[in-house]
């Protein structure tokens, strides 16, 4: 049973497609988003989330020229992931085959949309879909965030830490920082394999990015780059385990 997410920012020609998806037995949800920032806010989540998340999307069906970023932009950001969804570009224009099947696009469909080659694009992607050999998901290379109205995906390698704040948590980088709707304890269980650590209810550091460590009148803390970072006495003696291990002493 597929879950799709179909992207077209004509809301009519949006509606049509969500009818005749949902009207597909082989089909679970359909949902439809109305710009390409915003599937790929939520393409971006579900992958964060993982496939077993309600949220998760097994295919987008989706539409070449949009207002802003293309469907074949969204196609080539989403090519970065080790685990996108499968893509079937739906357009009223066949100048764009050839850049679609090199975006390793499961199907073309023309509109208007007939309800007979539909279902063969849904038969295809289902039976991809049938093929994928279900295991573990492997955390997430890159992460989705906002900045001025613009979706971009910053490599989890590049972030030293996370600041909680509320609901939200801040990815600080070399560069810069990022907000994103996520809160500190899901980004400690996702990010936990790749060496990630909690020291503080306010922060989750790379334990590869701590430069230093420090114990003034009993109290701990940690440099990472140009911040230092209180440690609490509850995460104190397994971060000095770790760091220590890291280091081989």
């Amino acid at each position: 049973m597929l879950r799709v997410l179909a992207v077209d920012d004509e809301e009519p020609a949006l509606e049509e497609l969500l009818y005749l998806l949902r009207a597909d037995p082989r089909i679970r949800r359909a949902e439809g988003a109305t710009s390409a920032t915003e599937a790929l806010r939520r393409i971006g989540a579900a992958l964060e989330a993982g496939p077993d998340d309600p949220a998760a999307v097994d295919v987008v069906f989706l539409d070449i020229h949009m207002a802003g970023l293309s469907g074949l932009d969204v196609a080539r950001l989403l090519a970065g992931f080790a685990e996108p969804p499968l893509i079937v570009f739906v357009t009223a224009h066949e100048g764009f085959a050839v850049q679609a099947f090199d975006l390793k696009a499961v199907d073309y469909v023309l509109k208007p949309v007939r309800r007979e080659r539909l279902a063969e694009a849904v038969r295809r992607v289902d039976g991809l879909v049938g093929e994928r050999t279900p295991a573990a998901a492997p955390a997430a290379d890159q992460i989705a965030v906002e900045l001025g109205g613009v979706i971009r995906f910053v490599a989890v390698d590049d972030i030293a830490y996370a600041e909680a704040q509320g609901d939200y948590a801040r990815l600080h980088t070399g560069t810069g920082s990022h907000l994103v709707r996520i809160p500190l304890t899901t980004l400690e269980e996702r990010w936990r394999a790749r060496g990630f650590v909690r020291i503080h209810r306010r922060h989750l550091v790379a334990l590869a990015r701590i430069d230093e460590m420090r114990l003034d009148a009993g109290a701990m803390s940690v440099r990472v780059g140009d911040a230092e970072l209180a440690v609490s006495r509850r995460h104190a003696r397994a971060l000095r385990d770790l760091l220590m291990r890291q280091t081989g002493r």
